[in-house]
């Protein structure tokens, strides 16, 4: 399934091929479309020639719905393709900077590139602005280090800022861009063409344009109807390795190693309790936090474990280990890495670390009716205020000789990154 890891899977050599073979086709294409001339680019800015808005967002259009369409049929996983972060005010200061040095010299970065590459003189001064302004930046920011990393909102996409699927997105950002296609032609006649308003063509008329157009909405709307691969989907093309991790309890980890992970200070951790909130309320590991199986699926929740830092692992919590494995298969469908379940949940975990009787009994009646229920029976709900709740706060009590293999193994989270010109 794509996205391709070129440089994982095949080795270094054919990596780097590929990008520079896709870095000339780029060059190329920015060329033939007169991105190489400053002139063409500056005109955008005064309305009389718009073929930087129409050639940048072509691509950009057709790009997204061929991603989100090949992603909503199982060809492509999207969620491991790299999304710039957003740095939302950061971001807008940047833009309006980039921006402005594109008005005056008539390059971005890119086509800067594209036209010193073919021997333009202020293209070659453009790419050396742009390198005074690297070296610039790199000696300056740790004087605005902050405000350069404020505001961070991680991998964020408009599909989550309107709240809609991303099918839905796409026809949106498609008719936005039909809208602006339309009024560059008008715009073009008027300031480029020199034309009367009462003179400008109001109808749209470019048959190929219009050929093209229609079939590219069609496909958005085609992605639309058949929206993004559900959770069940998601672990079908997973289900094949995962299940066989599940069946050889690779990722059941026992509550010594949990209380190792606990306690280590260079990881951070978050503890995942999947049982019903009575359950939890009544005892719970120190600094557990209470989730559902329908909060694992809402995107605030999934972007949260999504954009932890690499040394963050994540341990399902359940009374036995039935709840705690669907959540890991709804997890791991969207992609969630370094992540375990505590063998035998809170009930072996119980039965390591010891409670007070005055406390809490086994009571493996209720076993019978649910397998995940919770086997103890409690006086009174204790929350994580007790010695089990980490066994290091011990009050007298003595650590219980432990011992079990150790499996947690952190991996690097991978995304296919790109760039633009």
């Amino acid at each position: 399934m794509a996205p391709l890891d070129i440089l994982g899977n095949y080795g270094t050599f054919w990596g780097y091929l590929t990008a520079l073979l896709i870095g000339i086709g780029f060059g190329i294409a920015l060329e033939m479309s007169g991105f190489g001339d400053s002139r063409r680019l500056a005109a955008q800015f005064y309305f009389t020639e718009m073929r930087v808005l129409k050639v940048m967002f072509t691509a950009i259009i057709v790009a997204m719905t061929l991603i989100f369409l090949t992603s909503s049929l199982g060809l492509l996983d999207f969620s491991k393709v790299f999304v710039n972060p957003t740095y939302l005010f950061p971001g807008i200061i940047g833009g309006l900077i980039m921006g402005v040095g594109f008005i005056v010299g008539g390059f971005c970065p890119g086509t800067s590139l594209v036209a010193m590459s073919t021997g333009k003189i202020d293209g070659m001064f453009f790419v050396g602005g742009v390198l005074f302004g690297v070296f610039t930046f790199g000696e300056s920011v740790a004087s605005f280090e902050n405000f350069y990393n404020s505001y961070y909102m991680g991998r964020f996409t408009l599909s989550e800022w309107l709240g809609v699927d991303a099918g839905v997105a796409v026809v949106l950002v498609l008719l936005m861009a039909f809208a602006m296609f339309y009024g560059s032609e008008l715009l073009e006649q008027k300031f480029g063409e020199k034309k009367a308003w009462k003179n400008i063509n109001l109808k749209p008329y470019k048959k190929g344009t219009l050929i093209a157009g229609s079939l590219l909405l069609l496909t958005g709307v085609i992605t639309m109807a058949i929206g993004q691969p559900s959770i069940e989907r998601r672990w079908s093309w997973k289900s094949a390795v995962e299940s066989k991790r599940l069946e050889s309890r690779e990722v059941f980890i026992h509550p010594g190693e949990l209380y190792e992970v606990m306690n280590n200070a260079l990881l951070y951790k978050n503890l995942i309790d999947v049982r019903s909130e009575s359950d939890y309320n009544i005892f719970h590991l120190e600094d557990a936090e209470h989730l559902t199986l329908n909060d694992l699926t809402k995107t605030d929740v999934v972007k949260k474990f999504l954009d932890a830092s690499a040394n963050t692992v994540n341990i399902i919590i359940s009374n036995d280990e039935k709840t705690a494995v669907e959540a890991f298969k709804i997890m791991r469908a969207q992609n969630i890495i370094n992540l375990y379940i505590l063998s035998g949940g809170i009930n072996n975990w119980l039965d390591i670390f010891t409670i007070d009787k005055s406390i809490a009994v086994r009571e493996d009646v209720k076993a019978k009716k649910d397998e995940d229920a919770l086997r103890y029976a409690f006086t009174r709900a204790v929350g994580e205020t007790v010695y089990p709740a980490n066994p290091r706060v011990r009050h007298g009590h003595g650590l219980p000789e432990l011992k079990f293999e150790k499996k947690v193994k952190m991996k690097t989270k991978k995304t296919i990154s790109g760039g633009c010109g």
